[in-house]
């Protein structure tokens, strides 16, 4: 953990390393730490490149000790598992302190995703429009509000953050496992944006912010989720316009190589935000998801 602080003002904590295998958010945040000097500083950056550090060091999503997935384990428990444990300080001890919270994600080894930052529905109109305004100065070429239907829901630290009254925003940033240096470039920039908005860093070069595309994701219907283990064929890509009805894919099995693939289709219409990258795949695996643009009306209705 590095804290720099001087004097009074807002507090930002940055996030990285909830999921071990997404490492955009890692090298963006170690950069940060090193560059920003205290006299830039109104207030105080809390900035956590490893957050489940068991899993940082592993390079998986989960945690070796325990098997925990961090970011579906908020509020946490003071006394439970390792990874529990993690969640209960972050949620009782750092999230009180921020004014903001930005948790930086991408795909991890099993997805790949279009370059994003998402919020979730505030929980009246003025908040609503605060996180719309972070969107807008984050700058990620896709911007997305969802409640974490099929994707964690109330679990994550983004909801436990929420319930506390800070205002948060998450990323995507590539996937694969790999690094992206777009993702790498849009977390920097985007985080010095953030930063320099709240008046905690001023001195900063960074460049304005290009506009955003709005979006939200539509429900269950806009997740493709695998039935059968086997080799996923995906039949788009990401950042793809899809229809309703559309061929989303084929599952084969080499195993029964006479049996006919399983076809899946898109429930919805939308951008592919996301698509799963190793082709072996099992029941339960998300293959896809997708978003359509917002509806900006401040309402939680309609949001998912």
């Amino acid at each position: 953990m590095v804290c720099i602080k001087n004097g009074p003002g807002p507090t930002a904590l940055l996030i990285a390393g909830n999921h071990g295998d997404e490492y955009e958010g890692q090298i963006a945040l170690s950069n940060l730490a090193r560059e920003i000097r205290a006299d830039q500083i109104s207030g105080r950056l809390i900035i956590l490149p490893a957050l489940n550090y068991p899993a940082v060091q592993a390079g998986q999503r989960v945690s070796p000790l325990d098997d925990g997935n961090l970011n579906r384990m908020f509020p946490g428990d003071p006394l439970g598992s390792p990874t529990e444990m993690i969640a209960d300080y972050v949620c009782q001890e750092l999230i009180p302190m921020a004014d903001l919270v930005v948790d930086l994600h991408s795909g991890g080894r099993s997805l790949d995703y279009v370059a994003s930052a998402l919020v979730r529905p505030g929980r009246d109109a003025e908040e609503h429009e605060k996180l719309v305004r972070l969107l807008r100065v984050f700058g990620a070429p896709i911007s997305f509000i969802s409640d974490g239907t099929g994707g964690g829901g109330i679990t994550t630290l983004a909801a436990a953050a929420e319930a506390k009254g800070a205002l948060v925003l998450t990323t995507e940033l590539g996937g694969g496992a790999t690094l992206s240096l777009s993702g790498l470039s849009l977390a920097a920039s985007g985080l010095r944006r953030l930063l320099m908005d709240l008046r905690i860093v001023s001195d900063i070069d960074v460049e304005a912010a290009s506009p955003t595309r709005l979006m939200t994701v539509s429900g269950h219907d806009a997740f493709v989720y695998a039935h059968e283990r086997g080799v996923f064929e995906p039949a788009a890509e990401v950042g793809e316009e899809v229809a309703k009805g559309q061929i989303a894919g084929r599952i084969h099995f080499p195993d029964l190589p006479t049996r006919e693939p399983e076809t899946l289709l898109f429930g919805s219409s939308g951008l592919v935000a996301c698509r799963r990258v190793p082709s072996f795949t099992r029941r339960g695996d998300c293959l896809f998801k997708l978003m359509r643009d917002l509806d900006l009306a401040p309402s939680r209705a309609g949001h998912a």
